[in-house]
């Protein structure tokens, strides 16, 4: 047996940071959301608006893969990516999602789950004006989730478009780029807790609004 199978038993954390009860909550999901990531933000954490996004094929085979939130309003949370990829072929097939942002260092979690929907044109305009040159261009070069045959490749690919656009002042959105929104319908939060009793609230959304509920553990 190697020696990380005998540590991994016994790795563990105390969560004693803090707790969570209701009468702490913000108004909306929107909000507290907000707080926390300003908090986490704060705080100095690397990547504070990185979520791990789940999405599922078809037949219900899931996968899942770190993306950057990049609009937060009440209508959702955004994340943009090319729309040749493999999730979002994944999203364009099943309309559904589930994004967690992993705040270990705050000892919490937020999870949001929901449908999905592409944001408008004007959306991924307004975000893509505010990239950097390097990320636009890799946006275009890169063909993600397809099988390429080396780093020499996708180099290859970028110093042409390098040239390409090498004289245009702004570069355009690539037509198979953009912003897809989960609109949720669950958003909790998780909060650690001694013993492995954590606070988990979450706003549920039904017929006649959202309301609050905890959860157990």
């Amino acid at each position: 047996m190697s020696e990380l199978n005998v540590v991994l038993p016994s790795m563990r954390v105390a969560y004693q940071a803090g707790a969570l009860d209701a009468e702490q909550l913000a108004d909306t999901w929107t909000e507290q959301l907000r707080l926390w990531l300003d908090d986490a933000t704060s705080a100095g954490l690397p990547e504070p608006n990185a979520m791990v996004l789940a999405t599922s094929d078809p037949e219900g085979r899931p996968s899942s893969r770190t993306v950057l939130a990049k609009i937060l309003d009440e209508r959702g949370v955004v994340f943009f990516t090319n729309y040749t990829s493999a999730k979002s072929h994944e999203l364009s097939a099943t309309r559904y999602a589930s994004a967690t942002f992993p705040w270990f260092g705050m000892q919490r979690q937020v999870t949001v789950r929901g449908q999905v929907e592409k944001v408008a044109d004007a959306e991924t305009s307004a975000y893509w004006e505010q990239r950097p040159r390097g990320a636009q261009l890799g946006a275009w070069a890169s063909p993600q989730s397809a099988v390429v045959g080396g780093r020499a490749s996708l180099d290859s690919a970028l110093s042409a478009v390098q040239r390409r656009f090498g004289d245009v002042d702004r570069i355009p959105v690539p037509p198979h780029w953009g912003g897809w929104r989960i609109r949720p319908d669950i958003v909790e939060f998780w909060q650690g807790r001694p013993d492995r009793l954590h606070d988990r609230l979450r706003y549920r959304q039904d017929r006649d609004g959202w309301r609050v509920e905890r959860i157990a553990p």
